[in-house]
């Protein structure tokens, strides 16, 4: 199993499953940012680690970024990671509310390095 803290800072390929605009496969909800996972990954749940890819306003399949936060959910074992393109921030509010759209059923911290 993967931690997710050990991604914290680090450049990552992530495969994009839920691109942009693309509709959840069970709720009613449509994504707002890419969301994918890190191949060759184990998170908590057992499943490959998911990520959020931030700061990239079109739909991608793949996508190399940084790693600049995790979303550590306290009432579910899917952490999940922040990923940006290079040189590019976001703060802790600005995750909140570009993740708040999943993000809202969950109670969380975000971990920085």
């Amino acid at each position: 199993m993967n931690t997710a803290t050990d991604f914290l800072g680090k450049f990552l390929t992530v495969k994009v499953d839920r691109p942009l605009g693309s509709k959840h496969p069970k709720y009613d909800f449509i994504y707002p940012v890419n969301y994918g996972y890190i191949p060759n990954t184990i998170s908590g749940d057992g499943e490959e680690l998911d990520a959020y890819i931030l700061g990239v306003n079109t739909p991608v399949n793949t996508f190399y970024g940084k790693c600049i936060a995790i979303i550590h959910r306290l009432n579910d074992n899917d952490d999940k990671l922040v990923i940006v393109p290079e040189n590019k921030l976001f703060s802790d509010s600005e995750i909140e509310i570009l993740t708040d759209f999943q993000e809202q059923y969950f109670e969380h911290v975000i971990i920085r390095e």
